[in-house]
């Protein structure tokens, strides 16, 4: 079994940047696709941006030019580099990966971002 551990958040100003990290548990178990969610209270849950096969990456409109998503395989780990943050951007952020599946399938327990006005 996959466990995914978000980590990164915290509270910023307008403007700012951080940069969340998920480390997977396991590095034998291939996980061609992840992904980056959130959910802003009283707000469904959103993809933020997604990537498949290391190389092959999908955003939001909401956040495209001001977040990047990568990965490193070395380190199992996936990253969204956050930056030109806005209050708009609170929220739980979630970690995904496709285990065995096409579909994200496996979740982090999510990370708290917080910008303040």
């Amino acid at each position: 079994q996959v466990q995914l551990v978000e980590s990164g958040g915290g509270l910023v100003q307008t403007g700012g940047s951080l940069r969340l990290s998920c480390a997977a548990s396991r590095g034998d178990v291939a996980i061609r696709h992840m992904g980056w969610y959130r959910q802003a209270p009283g707000k469904q849950r959103e993809m933020v941006a997604s990537i498949i096969n290391g190389d092959t990456t999908n955003y939001a409109a909401s956040v495209k030019g001001r977040f990047t998503i990568s990965r490193d395989n070395a380190k199992n780990t996936l990253y969204l580099q956050m930056n030109s943050l806005t209050p708009e951007d609170t929220a739980v952020y979630y970690c995904g990966g496709a285990i065995l599946s096409n579909a994200l399938n496996t979740w982090g327990k999510g990370t708290l971002v917080t910008v303040s006005s």
